[in-house]
Parts: structure tokens; C-alpha cells; sequence
């Protein structure tokens, strides 16, 4: 099966005769980032990556994620790492859109193309290089690691989503699904990142409202999301943020597939704030 397309951030500057009107919204429960300001002026740079840029999409901050970072990673040939994740405590997901990265994990090769998918647990050793003629992009989900007395650290694997079968949800006669690159009760993960597909009209229909924060990259097509009192249309390339509690629903009525990587936190009891007494 030929790898389906993945939308990828959209560079470049508009012209100056562009209009504006823009999507993005930063709201107190929920934020859109549109892939239309997904722009050369917003990429940044990050140490020990040669001939490499990122769109920072997430990030740990007040009033925003609380739990992961998320970057879109563009390297260009003959760039890359050595030295990739500067925190020991870290875990990884990486997800390519775009190009072959050839990827070390402990030593051992990978190539990962299209749809390729590599889980990084912490302090595992791993480098990334783009050995090829074009430009590779890939998505790098980050979370600090919660480990937990008596249950041990995943190990590092390597995936493909062609490879992997959509789970798809009771009675939406195959509409509706997920492809899940870990088993949902393993509790050794804390994190989960998985491809959510609609079909041409299908729905979530209810308003989810769960304890798990969440990141959603669209991949492909385009839908009407629910997030908090909203009804907002999204397309492939946007990126929406949900905080824990925020409610959300969708509605899928374009010509063809919705999809989305989702991230999100599950596994761990909730930590309690202030002092007891």
C-alpha cells in the first residue's frame, strides 16, 4: 500500500498582496495554529542539529501544554544529529511525513520513511541524519518521563503505520478509528501518539470531556471541530491544542479522509497541588 499524503508546514512567505485572514486562536482552554503561519519567520534552531530547522508547535508554559512539546522538524541533506534530545528524563516519538531519516538507536540502523515511527524511551542513545537527496520532515513529540516504582521503562521500538491495522470504534461501521503503536493498557507508557481516521462524514458525537491533554496534527483533509464553545474548521497542516477537561467533537465532511496524530497523557495518577495540613 503506497504511503497516503501527510501535510507538512507550508514555509515560504505569502505574497504582499495576500489578504489577511488567518484561523489561529490561543484561547484559555484551546488553541489553533493554522498551517498558513507555519512560515520561514517562525522556525527555530536548536543545538548539535546541522542544516536543520523546527516549527515549534507545543511547549511547556503557563496557560498552554503542560505536559509535552511538540516540534516539526525539517533536515536537509547531509544534517542532522548527534546529539539530539538534551534531556536525560526525556522520551521521544518520532513521526515522518516527508523524506527518509536514517536513524541510530542504541546503535542499531533505521530508515524510516513516510508514515515511519520510532519510540525513544529515556536516556536511550539515538541519532538522526538525513543521508539523502531531499529534504526529510517528521514530527518529535517530547514528554519528561514518569516513571513509576515497580513498573519498568518501555523499550525503544520502530514502526510504520502502513504496517498497522485502524482499531475502529463499536457501531461506526468502520468509520471512525485508531491506529494505536502501543497497546492503550501497557502501562509502562505514559504517553500515547496515534493516527485518529474519520471518514467522509463521520463523527465523534458526543462533546469528549476527559482528564487527558491533547495535540492534534492534521495529516490529511479537513473537518469542523468542536474545542470548548466553538465549532472551528480545520484542514491538513493545522494543529490544535486541547487542555484536560477542554470538551471536543468533530464533524468530518470533506471529500475525503480526516486524519491526525494525536497526542496525548495517560497512565499516571493525577498530581495533587498545595500543601496538606
Amino acid at each position: 500500500m503506497a504511503n497516503p499524503p501527510y501535510a507538512s508546514p507550508s514555509a515560504g512567505l505569502p505574497p504582499q498582496t495576500a489578504l489577511h485572514a488567518g484561523r489561529a486562536v490561543f484561547t484559555e482552554a484551546y488553541a489553533v495554529i493554522p498551517h498558513g503561519v507555519m512560515r520561514d519567520i517562525v522556525t527555530s534552531y536548536l543545538p548539535h542539529w546541522t542544516e536543520t530547522r523546527a516549527w515549534v508547535i507545543a511547549r511547556p508554559m503557563s496557560g498552554f501544554s503542560e505536559t509535552f512539546s511538540q516540534y516539526i522538524m525539517e533536515v536537509f541533506p547531509g544534517g542532522g544529529s548527534a546529539q539530539p534530545e538534551p534531556d536525560k528524563t526525556a522520551e521521544g516519538v518520532l513521526f515522518v511525513v516527508t523524506g527518509q531519516a536514517n536513524l541510530t538507536i542504541d546503535g542499531k540502523a533505521h530508515l524510516l520513511k513516510p508514515g515511519g515511527y520510532a519510540f525513544l524511551p529515556p536516556s536511550c542513545v539515538w541519532t538522526l541524519f538525513n543521508k539523502g537527496t531531499e529534504p526529510v520532515r517528521f514530527h518529535w513529540v517530547r514528554k519528561r518521563y514518569e516513571a513509576v516504582e515497580g513498573i519498568e521503562t518501555p523499550p525503544a521500538f520502530v514502526a510504520n503505520e502502513q504496517d498497522e491495522p485502524i482499531i475502529w470504534m463499536p457501531d461506526t461501521a468502520n468509520t471512525w478509528g485508531t491506529t494505536r503503536f502501543v497497546d492503550p493498557q501497557d502501562l509502562r507508557h505514559d504517553m500515547h501518539v496515534n493516527i485518529v481516521t474519520l471518514e467522509p462524514g463521520a463523527s465523534i458525537p458526543f462533546e469528549e470531556t476527559h482528564v487527558m491533554e491533547h495535540g492534534l496534527y492534521v495529516l490529511e483533509g479537513k473537518a469542523v471541530y468542536r474545542l470548548n464553545r466553538d465549532w472551528v474548521e480545520v484542514e491538513a497542516g493545522d494543529f490544535m491544542w486541547l487542555r484536560a477537561f477542554c470538551p471536543q467533537a468533530c464533524y468530518a465532511g470533506g471529500p475525503g479522509r480526516f486524519r491526525y496524530l494525536l497526542y496525548k497523557d495517560v497512565n499516571r495518577h493525577m498530581k495533587l497541588g498545595g500543601v496538606l495540613k
